[in-house]
């Protein structure tokens, strides 16, 4: 028995030491990938998990927010992995937008659908035929065909990758039938993996996705839900054009999108904004297809700046600098919030958020679900508004509670990035007080009034039905006559909010909940506010750190050249290059085709395509402008507090134990463990990498970084000839960095 116990362990020790080795050159593998064609050095945060899976052949559910870098965690495996990807998605939009995107970085790539000719769709094939193609992009319509389960089946497969997987679940805010159907790929393709990737999907959904497509023993993997680069303003909407015309300002020349409920209002706003010179265009399902189509094209390559829509519009659309996103009107759901606000910033930059709201469109979106939901869907669907209503009447931070929503606990400190922690809203003093007048009114009405009448008693109206039910002899009558009528509107929606009051009925009656009672009794403290006067003159921290050092001028000269190259290739501006990547170049502004191939978002194919044009106009403008070329970059970071999962690997590391010995005693994969060793020199300002990097790499390392400078990984990992593990860059870089 001892005998088969050492077997035992040793065929477990060899089995861990095998699978901790195939992740060490699956990662090797990705990130080769992400540096030759997409230009990048490093993972997010749990790309390289999503991707080890995809790897490993283990069915995956993935929830990333947008722009967290879903697509990547399907796309970069297909180019490390032999056989064809399939990927189902929404649009056919959505489907030229990534496959445009994926050519642009070098990679074969290709939809099958309506779109294409007869000798366009035969081509597709015969890659597919061939082994020649990495992705094929399809809609759920057509993979269900018998046709092309016949041709799948004949070609060598290496995964199914669903995007927009919430479309699956009848919970979902996209939910579509056709996707519902996709639980035949586990019958149709057994053997093969499936893996899930949606950026909106609370724990109910997810769990109805893994069921409906038969993913028993899927890996889910749930990031953040925080957008940190977005800037959340919620206002009550007062002044309309004024209030939106104040962000378009901020954001001249940009691309944005203006959301509004009705496709009366999309026209009327979009008609209004381009009568005042701004360049806009409407959007909603009243429209023809091709119509539609043009609009959509015109806003992907920069020829329209903003987009008024209905919620008709949004989905597929892969545009990464988008930087701004308006809410002329409450959403239906903060799932649909989430999603549509979304849509600003997907290249990590700062952009803005802003929500205009009235209690107003609470009645509109209750009508419109009266109308649409069948009774089973309308009790989801109220309960869904009765959310983005709270949310827009709260008073705490709008990136905690958004998080919440989705079943993630933000730390308690400000964001810095929101209308509530940069100080935007002034607290009332004397809440409890306020509010005590106003549940005092509901009662003396006896609970049969909504919160417009109820508002009226309080600042003393006149009006024929207040006289007429003697309401104006009530102790409450103009108890706050003080007070303008929408701010008592206000408090008492935010009072319903935090669960004091609550609208009830078809006529959204106002009643008095358990715990108004500890109200008036003085045991609860209720959050009133104003609007703050000086709110136009703070600004969110991302604003300022992603613009350090950037020459704007040249970034638009940069800008402009950029929009020549998409519309010669006729593709959309961010398919050439990103903003982020434009902010690099400005910042950095590199002299010679060595220092332009380390800029970040460009991969081999770029670099080969646009390097000599884009260097000539950096190095033009530096001339003219008698400013410095190759700045050595090293933009500041705020230390983070470590994850929870790496915390237990603190005291192992701390004994100076190496990384294989720690990840063994953890139970994690090396790949995982030397995040966690850097999360550990971070927080611990460790200075001596010599536990885990010998002193000739360390050497070798501190010799680039001291030429280059702290900053990306991937300069430093050129330098080295690429023969330095980026963990091992990475560590060294924290440590010197540590030592200031």
């Amino acid at each position: 028995s001892v005998f088969m116990a050492v077997a035992d362990a040793l065929v477990f020790v060899t089995k861990t030491n095998a699978s901790a080795t195939a992740m060490n050159t699956d990662e090797s593998k990705l990130l080769s990938a992400l540096g030759q064609y997409w230009g990048y050095d490093q993972f997010r945060p749990l790309q390289l998990d999503a991707m080890q899976a995809v790897m490993q052949d283990q069915d995956s559910l993935v929830v990333f927010p947008t722009g967290a870098g879903k697509s990547l965690c399907f796309q970069a495996p297909a180019v490390c992995r032999d056989g064809l990807a399939v990927v189902i998605s929404p649009l056919i939009s959505l489907m030229k937008d990534q496959v445009d995107t994926l050519k642009a970085c070098g990679i074969n790539a290709a939809v099958l659908n309506s779109s294409l000719s007869g000798a366009e769709e035969q081509d597709v094939i015969a890659q597919m035929k061939s082994g020649d193609l990495k992705l094929l992009y399809l809609a759920p319509e057509r993979l269900l065909t018998e046709g092309m389960k016949q041709l799948l089946q004949s070609v060598s497969l290496s995964y199914f990758a669903i995007d927009e997987a919430h479309c699956v679940s009848q919970w979902g805010h996209d939910f579509r039938p056709e996707y519902r159907k996709l639980n035949i790929l586990k019958e149709q393709f057994p053997g093969t993996a499936i893996h899930a990737y949606t950026a909106t999907a609370t724990t109910k959904v997810r769990d109805d996705i893994a069921v409906q497509l038969g993913m028993f023993d899927a890996r889910v993997l749930v990031g953040s839900m925080d957008r940190p680069n977005l800037n959340y303003q919620l206002k009550k909407r007062e002044r309309g054009l004024d209030q939106y015309i104040e962000i378009l300002d901020r954001h001249k020349g940009c691309s944005g999108i203006m959301y509004c409920i009705s496709r009366k209002e999309v026209e009327a706003n979009a008609a209004a904004l381009c009568g005042l010179g701004y360049s806009a265009a409407a959007y909603h399902a009243g429209m023809s297809a091709e119509d539609r189509k043009k609009t959509q094209e015109a806003f992907l390559k920069d020829e329209v700046d903003i987009i008024v829509a209905t919620v008709a519009f949004g989905m597929g659309i892969d545009k990464s600098n988008v930087r701004f996103v308006i809410h002329a009107s409450m959403p239906k759901s903060l799932e649909a919030y989430q999603q549509e606000s979304g849509r600003a910033g997907r290249d990590g930059l700062e952009s803005d958020c802003c929500l205009f709201y009235s209690p107003g469109d609470f009645v509109t979106w209750n009508r419109m679900i009266d109308q649409s939901e069948s009774q089973s869907g309308r009790e989801g669907a109220v309960q869904a508004l009765k959310a983005i209503s709270d949310f827009c009447n709260s008073v705490t931070c709008r990136h905690a509670a958004l998080a919440a929503h989705f079943g993630e606990t933000m730390e308690p400190k400000k964001c810095g990035a929101c209308d509530v922690c940069l100080g935007k809203l002034d607290l009332v003093e004397d809440a409890l007080i306020l509010a005590q007048k106003i549940v005092s009114c509901v009662f003396r009405v006896d609970q049969r009034f909504g919160a417009d009448y109820v508002a009226q008693v309080l600042v003393g109206s006149r009006d024929q039905r207040i006289l007429k039910n003697q309401h104006d002899q009530v102790s409450t009558y103009g108890l706050l006559s003080t007070e303008n009528k929408k701010s008592v509107r206000t408090w008492i929606e935010q009072l319903i909010s935090q669960g004091f009051l609550i609208k009830s009925g078809e006529f959204n009656v106002i009643t008095i909940t358990d715990s108004c009672w500890q109200l008036l009794k003085g045991n609860a403290e209720p959050s009133l506010t104003r609007a703050s006067k000086d709110s136009a003159t703070r600004s969110s921290k991302s604003s300022t750190a992603s613009w350090e050092g950037v020459d704007k001028d040249l970034f638009e000269a940069l800008r402009a050249l950029r929009s020549q190259k998409a519309q010669t290739q006729n593709v959309p501006a961010y398919v050439v290059f990103g903003d982020a990547s434009l902010r690099d170049m400005a910042r950095k502004r590199p002299s010679t085709l060595d220092g332009f191939r380390l800029i970040t978002g460009v991969g081999q194919k770029k670099f080969d395509d646009y390097g000599e044009a884009f260097l000539k106009v950096i190095v033009d403008h530096c001339q003219a402008s008698n400013v410095d070329t190759d700045v050595k970059v090293q933009l500041a970071e705020p230390k983070k507090a470590p994850s929870k999962n790496a915390i237990p690997s603190f005291d192992l590391f701390k004994q100076g134990l190496s990384v294989t010995e720690v990840a063994e005693k953890i139970g994690r994969a090396e790949s995982t463990t030397y995040g966690y060793l850097n999360e550990y020199i971070q927080f611990n300002n460790v200075t001596d990498p010599s536990p885990w990097i010998d002193a000739e790499t360390a050497a070798a390392i501190s010799a680039v970084v001291k030429d280059v400078g702290l900053g990306p990984l991937k300069p430093v990992y050129v330098a080295l000839n690429e023969e330095v593990d980026y963990s091992a860059i990475r560590i060294m870089m924290s440590c010197i960095a540590n030592e200031g």
